[in-house]
């Protein structure tokens, strides 16, 4: 099993790599996330071996189990959405969280940061298909939540992250991918921020967000193969 997940990491690797050459971008601009979620031990520290240094959780419960397991040196994201009674849990324990979507969230996040003497590196989750299904701020309410990250001193707003709506043809999501960058290059602008990350892509459709600014793609399957 392990050689088979690092066979698959290889070659995801070789196709991020690929992807930000034709983009006409360099390569080591653009960092795979490993989503690891409901996948084994095992096969995160065969990926981890292999040179894999971040790894993405959906839940903040397993994701502590896993760290408990795994070799420090492992940089943990967290790619799922953020209840609020686990923000205890969360800061602190990422390196970076890609999911905060509201300013009720924001404000949990820093009043913890605060009390642990911590800055948590977070990016903004925006919903750009307006999926009812789906978290993220809407862009309606993106400037109160954008104030929020801005003036909390324990939290530190490193760009926006984005799932975008689901299609069969993975080129179709790409003007998503697109309007992120834009929203980025706009917030930077009227606020005076940098902003460095856009979390976007995923196993199906990275190529394309890779070509319009990707600094982070979320991939899971193509590496671990099918969730049990």
């Amino acid at each position: 099993m392990s050689s088979d997940v690092v066979a698959r990491w290889r070659a995801t690797m070789e196709a991020v790599h690929e992807a930000a050459v034709r983009a006409g971008r360099e390569p080591s601009g653009v960092r795979v996330v490993a989503v690891s979620k409901r996948h084994p031990v095992a096969a995160i520290a065969a990926v981890h071996a292999a040179g894999q240094v971040i790894f993405g959780e959906n839940y903040v419960q397993e994701a502590r189990a896993k760290m408990r397991a795994l070799p420090a040196s492992i940089e943990w994201h967290l790619v799922g959405h953020v209840q609020t009674n686990k923000v205890r849990q969360v800061v602190g324990s990422f390196a970076l969280v890609h999911s905060v979507d509201s300013v009720h969230l924001a404000q949990a996040l820093q009043e913890r940061a605060q009390r642990q003497g911590v800055v948590q590196p977070v990016l903004m989750q925006v919903n750009l298909g307006r999926e009812r299904q789906k978290s993220g701020v809407l862009e309606e309410d993106l400037p109160e939540l954008a104030q929020t990250l801005m003036t909390a001193p324990n939290l530190a707003w490193r760009g926006l992250m984005l799932l975008p709506p689901v299609f069969d043809d993975p080129e179709a999501a790409r003007p998503f991918f697109a309007a992120l960058r834009d929203l980025r290059d706009r917030l930077e602008q009227q606020y005076g921020v940098r902003l460095p990350e856009l979390s976007m892509g995923m196993t199906g459709d990275f190529a394309a967000a890779i070509a319009e600014g990707a600094t982070l793609v979320r991939i899971g399957t193509r590496i671990f193969g099918e969730r049990a």
